[in-house]
């Protein structure tokens, strides 16, 4: 039996960030499962880039392939269901009083948490990993690292185990998220995030740009954008 230190879940949407985070699993864990959250979203394009970013990523590095395991798509269309936002419905991108974006689904990541504790608890794993970051983020709240420690300290307790969360990206900004993936996978991991991942919250993918597809608009693309120009300056 594998040590279970050496086995994680990772949450993988099939974005920059979460492919960023499967290889910086890859690279620190013996065996790697993924898990996918299907909830209505707007872009649910992102959920056929998934599997192909998978399929791409098991093929760039035979270390790669050897230690990814199993991938699981949980339905969690009644978070669709009962989310009025822009993620959610097709309705404008804005901006509350308080500077929220109404691309904000509330009690999302913390639902995430929950479901990937529980499949990482069916499958002997107590580590779970995600993309999120509060460095340079579109300001959501349950993307900040006490949000996310309360919530792994109430799993952990509710489960009678211990379980950690690890977040590579944390107190990354996105360009050096970019950077990360470069010393991670190099060129061909790059062209991988570039070609292959999806982070537009419109799900556009006509429309290729220096960073990739989307619409430039929404806060996921300029996010992106941003890093990428940041990143291509140092090069």
């Amino acid at each position: 039996m594998m040590d279970k230190r050496q086995k994680a879940l990772l949450m993988f949407s099939g974005g920059q960030d979460s492919a960023t985070c499967l290889a910086w699993a890859l690279e620190q864990y013996d065996y790697v499962e993924t898990v996918g959250f299907h909830y209505e979203q707007r872009h649910a394009i992102e959920m056929e880039c998934r599997m192909t970013v998978l399929e791409k990523m098991r093929s760039l590095r035979p270390e790669w392939e050897a230690k990814l395991g199993q991938d699981k798509i949980i339905d969690l269309a009644a978070l669709g269901a009962i989310s009025d936002t822009s993620l959610t419905r097709d309705v404008e991108i804005i901006h509350n009083e308080q500077g929220l974006p109404s691309t904000f689904v509330p009690g999302r990541n913390l639902i995430f948490l929950n479901f990937a504790a529980a499949l990482a608890y069916r499958r002997g794993i107590t580590t779970l990993i995600g993309g999120m970051c509060q460095a340079d983020f579109s300001g959501y709240p349950d993307c900040r690292i006490d949000t996310l420690n309360a919530q792994m300290q109430a799993i952990s307790l509710g489960m009678d185990r211990a379980f950690t969360l690890e977040t590579p990206l944390m107190n990354l900004s996105k360009a050096g998220a970019w950077s990360l993936a470069q010393e991670l996978g190099g060129e061909a991991f790059v062209e991988l995030i570039l070609e292959q991942t999806h982070s537009c919250y419109m799900g556009e993918r006509e429309v290729r740009h220096d960073w990739g597809y989307g619409c430039g608009q929404c806060p996921a693309c300029d996010l992106r954008a941003k890093g990428w120009s940041e990143y291509s300056r140092g090069l």
